[in-house]
């Protein structure tokens, strides 16, 4: 899988030596009945003997180099899995009326504050601590305040970056384990292999009803991402996408994120807007098609080794039928790719898009590719790295845009 801290031409690893912070980046892997999953977190000026660490890691980066290596089974990262954290409730213990002007409705197999459940399993109002509802049945809520990760087999790889030779300045500590499991890995599997009610009521409308072809009538020749958050997909992309692939670029734009591809046999790109698919220079074939008005894709079946969707996922109004149609598409072993990150366009997203945390957002696209016989499933996040300093948000923003991707296969 996609290491994003593995990149080619990183420094090789140096002499121990007395240094004070580092910089890391820190590889969670796990799977689940449902795919394979990859977190990854970047975590600058920390101190091995000062900040909290999972496991020994903190005494083994201890005075090493960039370029070094430390794996952990890291199983004692999250609290055990207890039986008893798992409790029935009567439905109405849920208070749907906690938001201000927003009734919110419980879901089986989704994430809420445990403020929602309060005066009921020793919880008080206001606690921000998550849990998730395992069940929903009839006038029974089963409540689950276990980690999403409790019992699961984990693997953690910590890579030193960079090093400095100053500490960092104050004198408080840095919880590296909490960092790398609050509100994040975990969300994203299902609940006991349940699926998780993503797609009941009004799930696909959206706040703008009015047709597509009015929003995308003018060209936007914007990144609507980074240029990190931008580098790090094209890079998964050149990673997952065969030498000469013939690729589809769907919901396409004036960039497609393709160019570290190795020779491609062709481009093809679907959108909305003919004129930013006239300025994309990746592309060898353009086609203009609304996939809401017409989620079935107008080009031959088995025709394409890998088919990408960037950024544009939660604006699909009817996406069961869309990834069935990309499945459709694809020669036997291709691969189909949806990445997003935290931005959209907030009229135009799906409802239930919003309302969900980052990592149940994977866990819906997830949930699509189960749905429409994908294969190899995996997934992927990638938080916490620099802003680049040319950024317009540069100095206003800490991070670069996240970034998450699912994948899936066409085995037959």
């Amino acid at each position: 899988m996609y290491d994003p801290f593995a990149r080619p031409g990183r420094t090789p690893p140096t002499l121990s030596m007395p240094h004070k912070a580092l910089d890391v980046g820190f590889t969670l892997d796990w799977a689940s009945a449902e795919a394979r999953h990859r977190d990854c977190l970047f975590l600058p000026w920390l101190m091995p003997a000062r900040d909290v660490w999972p496991d020994t890691v903190g005494s083994q980066l201890a005075g090493q180099g960039a370029g070094t290596v430390v794996e952990s089974a890291a199983a004692g990262q999250v609290p055990v899995s207890d039986p008893a954290s798992v409790v029935e409730l009567p439905v109405d213990a849920f208070n749907r009326c906690l938001r201000r002007h927003r009734v919110v409705e419980p879901r089986a197999g989704r994430f809420y504050p445990r403020a929602f459940i309060a005066g009921h399993a020793g919880i008080e109002a206001g606690d921000r601590e998550l849990f998730r509802i395992g069940a929903l049945e009839d006038a029974r809520l089963v409540a689950d305040l276990n980690h999403p990760l409790s019992g699961t087999d984990l693997q953690l790889r910590a890579r030193v970056l960079a090093t400095h030779e100053d500490g960092r300045d104050g004198d408080g500590m840095v919880d590296v384990a909490r960092l790398l499991t609050a509100r994040g890995p975990g969300m994203q599997a299902r609940w006991r292999g349940r699926p998780t009610d993503f797609w009941s009521a009004d799930a696909c409308e959206r706040e703008d009803p009015a047709p597509d072809r009015d929003f995308y009538a003018s060209p936007r020749l914007v990144h609507h991402l980074d240029a990190e958050a931008r580098a790090r997909i094209a890079e998964l992309y050149a990673t997952l996408t065969p030498p000469g692939a013939r690729v589809l670029d769907l919901m396409s734009s004036w960039e497609s994120h393709l160019d570290q591809l190795r020779g491609p046999e062709a481009v093809v790109g679907l959108g909305m807007n003919h004129e930013e698919l006239a300025a994309n220079e990746a592309l060898d074939q353009a086609l203009v098609h609304d996939l809401n008005r017409q989620p079935a894709i107008p080009l031959p079946p088995a025709s394409f080794d890998a088919v990408v969707c960037t950024a544009s996922v939660e604006y699909l109004t009817r996406p069961q039928a869309v990834f069935a149609s990309v499945r459709e598409l694809l020669r036997p072993g291709g691969v189909f790719v949806v990445t997003f990150s935290d931005r959209c366009f907030p009229t135009k997203t799906i409802a239930v898009w919003e309302p969900l945390y980052d990592f149940e957002r994977m866990g819906l696209v997830l949930d699509l590719f189960l749905r429409a016989g994908f294969d190899d499933r995996s997934t992927l996040s990638l938080r916490g790295l620099p802003r680049p300093p040319d950024d317009p948000y540069a100095g206003r923003l800490e991070h670069a845009d996240p970034v998450f991707a699912v994948w899936g296969c066409r085995r037959d």
